[in-house]
């Protein structure tokens, strides 16, 4: 049962970028900033063969940093429908350059392309909306890639909730857990 538990939390997590509506389509991404965690919400853009969690990221953005520092991090789906929770955690591999960077850069289109061409790094404060500037010939693009060391599930559900966890240094065998 646990093993069908894993292959059914990966399936979701991979429908979050293949089917657009779906609600893992937008986790929560957390970082460690000075010692205090700070989250913010991403876009799953992908998963490698390896079941590493593909982003994209301007690389003049706070988290950059905080990965460079401390590159632990949590990544939190909700599924309001299943009542299902999937919590990732591992490190973060940051990506600028390369065969795989220039691949995903490429999949960026027309206006997306815009959210990393601002002339003034992400964070920056402005006097209004419309005061953003852009450069036509320079990107700040960056990939990121969650590689996985654990996964925990909670599925709300009668007459049991089923919380389980799985460890890539157990060769991702898993665990229930008291929910």
């Amino acid at each position: 049962m646990l093993n069908q538990i894993l292959e059914d939390l990966k399936n979701e997590v991979k429908f979050g970028y293949l089917k657009k509506k779906h609600p893992f389509r937008y986790p929560s991404l957390a970082s460690i900033e000075e010692n205090s965690p700070t989250q913010r919400t991403v876009v799953l853009r992908d998963t490698t063969d390896d079941f590493e969690l593909v982003m994209y990221t301007d690389e003049r953005s706070d988290k950059i940093n905080q990965f460079e520092l401390n590159p632990n991090v949590s990544l939190l789906f909700y599924n309001p429908k299943k009542l299902l929770q999937v919590k990732v955690e591992g490190k973060m591999k940051i990506i600028r350059s390369g065969k795989e960077y220039e691949s995903y850069w490429s999949k960026v289109q027309g206006k997306s392309q815009k959210d990393f061409i601002t002339k003034i790094p992400p964070g920056t404060p402005i006097d209004s909306p419309d005061q953003v500037d852009y450069k036509e010939n320079e990107h700040h693009f960056c990939l990121l890639k969650l590689v996985p060391e654990s996964m925990e599930s909670l599925e709300l559900k009668r007459p049991n909730h089923i919380r389980a966890r799985f460890d890539k240094s157990d060769n991702w065998q898993g665990q229930f857990l008291n929910p």
